[in-house]
């Protein structure tokens, strides 16, 4: 697979985000040529603009739901590939502005697959969703791709709906089609450096202690499935390349989650970035928040089958590589593009790439 994508045209939406951002370097490490897409970074430290992303990429800044500018960029770069990450990612901001997140992450989705639809030259289309858009009954085993959608809060909502948006469109119009692959994803709690969202354990416990502030912790005993970066990336990628070369045997929904019983609580985690950083104080918040679910996993079985695909860091691996990342660009003031790319080759390393 590590050829495969040189050469090839592949289109991001969501590429100044922090997932999206990753992946661009990622594709260019693997000789693709790359057209992002996506809204202005507003932060200089936005992981976009501090590997500087910009000189390495084709990109332009606009909202993923003006498909005119969308339907120039087809047109223009005829991409074989797509990837689409945009959307409002933050559970607590689609409480503030539900009309914006059902919007974003509904019509862009749309958007997306309408233009798919109407250009033969794209091959594969991955869409990104979150493992947010499951029913969720609290449930200690993990949710499988067959299992009941659904959300009690905006966020969670809007990516269930997404998801009934592109199993429509797949059935409606790719079903008889055999030049395009669709497909669905849904990832856990993805960490990695770079990520300075707001309301986010890591962006947070990092923000706090690079101002030597105490980190203030919302909900201690939430259980999580966290994973690195790179190892839902992993599945995006491979998923694309299946998609190209099989369309209809790979066009469903997947799940790229941690190990089952590798949920782990946010205080944890947090520890566990204090000890790595080396200093750092926990208080934790009385005041109750928005709601959230306390316990979320996905079944990955038919990743592992199908794909070939399974996480190969441990949590604690995750966590360490994620703290050590801010820690090498924000205090020893590090490169953080020579970092960025020196991970990715390490975890190519680790999970043997081929």
């Amino acid at each position: 697979m590590i050829n495969f994508y040189k050469n090839k045209k592949i289109l991001i939406t969501g590429a100044t985000g922090f997932k999206g951002s990753w992946l661009c370097l990622w594709l260019k490490m693997l000789g693709a040529n790359v057209y992002g897409v996506g809204l202005k970074p507003i932060n200089k430290d936005d992981l976009f603009n501090k590997i500087e992303l910009q000189k390495k990429i084709k990109y332009k800044f606009f909202d993923i739901r003006d498909i005119n500018s969308l339907d120039l960029i087809f047109k223009k770069f005829k991409p074989t590939i797509v990837f689409h990450l945009a959307g409002q990612p933050i559970v607590t901001n689609s409480y503030l502005e539900p009309l914006y997140t059902f919007d974003v992450n509904i019509m862009g989705t749309a958007n997306i697959l309408e233009l798919t639809k109407k250009y033969t030259f794209v091959r594969s289309a991955v869409f990104i969703t979150s493992d947010k858009c499951y029913e969720n009954k609290e449930q200690s085993t993990g949710y499988k791709e067959t299992d009941e959608i659904g959300g009690k809060d905006p966020y969670s909502a809007s990516k269930a709906a997404a998801e009934i948006l592109i199993r429509s469109y797949r059935e409606s119009f790719f079903k008889k089609k055999k030049i395009t692959g669709i497909a669905s994803t849904r990832a856990g709690n993805v960490i990695g450096g770079g990520d300075l969202t707001n309301a986010r354990i890591v962006p947070d416990c990092i923000k706090s202690l690079i101002k030597n502030k105490k980190i203030l912790i919302r909900n201690p005993n939430s259980n999580r499935p966290w994973q690195h970066v790179l190892e839902p990336l992993r599945g995006y990628l491979m998923l694309g390349m299946k998609l190209y070369k099989y369309p209809k045997k790979y066009s469903s929904a997947w799940n790229f989650g941690s190990d089952a019983k590798s949920a782990t609580d946010v205080r944890k985690i947090a520890n566990l970035i204090v000890e790595t950083w080396g200093n750092g104080k926990l208080v934790f918040s009385k005041k109750k928040g928005v709601f959230e679910h306390n316990l979320l996993q996905l079944n990955i079985n038919k990743s592992k089958k199908y794909l070939n695909w399974k996480p190969v860091y441990s949590v604690k691996k995750s966590v360490i590589e994620t703290t050590n990342w801010y820690k090498y660009v924000f205090v020893n003031k590090k490169n953080a593009y020579e970092i960025s790319k020196k991970q990715i080759l390490e975890y190519m390393n680790e999970c043997k790439w081929n």
